[in-house]
């Protein structure tokens, strides 16, 4: 077997939890009106076919400021915004309307594609569109009028439930409709925003131009909590209309209202959608709301997790073998970390009389070392020893003593050990003995 082909297997193994987590999950997917011009557009739609044939229910709200700007500029008409919002003047709301329209049908047409030898073959989606968004005009802002610029008001919460539950592909433009008949120009990020809300989906997505959130450092932010997003917002905000901030503004709104996660992904990078859903770390920004990587202590649900984990350190000979059996009577000694349902970080503690106990089989998964995740873990199993009255830690090491010694404990010898474990002792494996006053 290739190793590309070993790779497409491995990736293929791991993404099925997350096929199995997300069937029957709403997903609200927010697109700028740039996207839609853009050469990797047609892969963007065929992946949302992708994530509708494997069940996810998906909201699509697109953008259309590039398409108003060509429209209007078509007929001579200069834009002005005002605290980064269109002025939407009633003469020019039919032209917006049209340009709304224009982008709309593109995206049902390309939705609607079932070429032979095509990723879209056979896909038979169906679109829903409707006046789903029911707004209200914006008002005087800083001593100017927006006029025909509104904001939401409320979703038809329940026309759009009715819609994803007959598996539709549900496309939302940005236009709102007051109860009296009027028509507004509104934030496609303020509409993907507040129906993610109302529906309480699982995830807002959000399409930026570039990887995600790049930092001062020109460093891609895989991860931010809601304070971070806030502190990145600010650091923007000389860049009102941004993509970046749009993004990251929708997100905070998302998470600050029980959406627990919010990610940003390119339109540009053919997959981005797919690879930030479907493996562990995503290739995006992700911004969460609940505690992404948990610490707890382990369950009897976990013993094949850690079983896997440490299966690989005891074919190395780095760890003592242990049984499913011997796993099981001994699991309630266990800390994890668990990411996304998988463990990937495990360490036991083993008490010997009141106040001594043994740190044993202390592993991290390959892909997570080196992130200080086995130190942060060790922290917390420190915590429950000091809970359960243990004033001193020893661990037995072959070779990652100098791990131990960075986490603050001295080399010992035999004889200091309890009287019990110094008679389970392996004189074949010679391994150091570390200790540690808490």
């Amino acid at each position: 077997m290739s190793q590309s082909t070993q790779d497409y297997v491995k990736w293929f193994r791991q993404s099925s939890p997350y096929i199995n987590a997300f069937r029957g999950k709403t997903f609200v997917l927010m697109l700028p009106g740039d996207a839609i011009g853009h050469e990797n557009f047609a892969n963007i739609i065929h992946d949302l076919a992708l994530l509708n044939s494997l069940g996810v229910r998906l909201v699509l709200v697109h953008g259309a400021r590039p398409q108003i700007e060509s429209r209007l500029q078509q007929q001579g008409i200069n834009s002005e915004f005002s605290q980064s919002l269109r002025i939407t003047e009633a003469a020019h709301m039919p032209l917006v309307a049209q340009a709304i329209g224009e982008a709309r049908i593109e995206i049902e047409a390309a939705l609607s594609t079932g070429l032979p030898n095509s990723p879209m073959h056979g896909a038979h989606l169906r679109v829903s569109s409707g006046n789903y968004v029911i707004a209200k005009p914006q008002g005087v802002i800083a001593g100017v009028d927006l006029q025909h610029t509104g904001k939401v008001r409320r979703i038809d919460n329940k026309g759009l439930s009715n819609s994803l539950e007959n598996g539709d592909i549900v496309l939302v433009s940005p236009i709102g409709y007051s109860p009296t008949g009027e028509v507004f120009n509104v934030s496609y990020a303020d509409v993907a925003t507040q129906i993610a809300i109302s529906l309480q989906a699982e995830k807002l997505i959000c399409f930026i131009e570039s990887d995600g959130v790049i930092d001062e450092k020109q460093t891609l932010r895989r991860q931010l909590t809601p304070e971070t997003c806030a502190q990145q917002i600010a650091k923007l905000k000389d860049k009102p209309s941004h993509g970046t901030r749009l993004a990251l503004n929708a997100c905070l709104q998302a998470c600050q209202h029980g959406i627990p996660r919010a990610q940003i992904v390119s339109f540009v990078q053919d997959g981005a959608l797919i690879k930030e859903l479907f493996t562990r770390d995503g290739v995006g920004t992700l911004v969460y709301a609940d505690n992404y990587e948990q610490t707890r202590a382990a369950t009897i649900d976990d013993v094949g997790g850690i079983l896997e984990l440490l299966a690989p350190l005891e074919a190395e000979g780095v760890l003592v073998r242990r049984s499913r059996e011997v796993l099981e009577t001994e699991i309630d000694r266990f800390q994890v970390m668990e990411k996304d349902n998988t463990i990937i970080a495990c360490a036991g503690l083993y008490p010997y009389g009141n106040t001594v106990a043994e740190l044993a089989c202390v592993a991290t998964h390959p892909d997570y070392r080196n992130g200080g995740r086995a130190a942060k873990l060790l922290i917390q199993v420190e915590a429950s020893a000091q809970q359960q009255g243990v004033t001193d830690l020893f661990v037995l090491t072959t070779q990652t003593a100098h791990w131990f010694v960075e986490q603050g404990f001295t080399e010992g010898k035999l004889e200091q050990l309890p009287n019990q474990r110094q008679d389970l002792y392996n004189y074949q494996r010679k391994s150091k003995i570390f200790f540690k006053t808490l």
